[in-house]
């Protein structure tokens, strides 16, 4: 079974972790209802994505 060859120091662990960290999310405005959305995800707000309606929204929905 694999041993580690010798204690690694704090400072030689903390190097290593310093690359995980979350990503915060890309958020782009719709081109259609100018609302904020995740980009490459269809909107809520109106339902579209690129340019073609994907999801019937009510008329209520697209309001608020």
């Amino acid at each position: 079974m694999a041993l580690p060859k010798g204690k690694v120091s704090r400072a030689r662990g903390r190097k290593r972790r310093t690359h995980w960290k979350l990503a915060l999310p890309t958020i782009v405005a719709c081109p259609q209802c100018k609302q904020m959305r995740l980009a490459h995800r269809v909107c809520k707000n109106c339902g579209y994505y690129n340019g073609v309606e994907v999801i019937k929204m009510d008329e209520e929905a697209k309001k608020a």
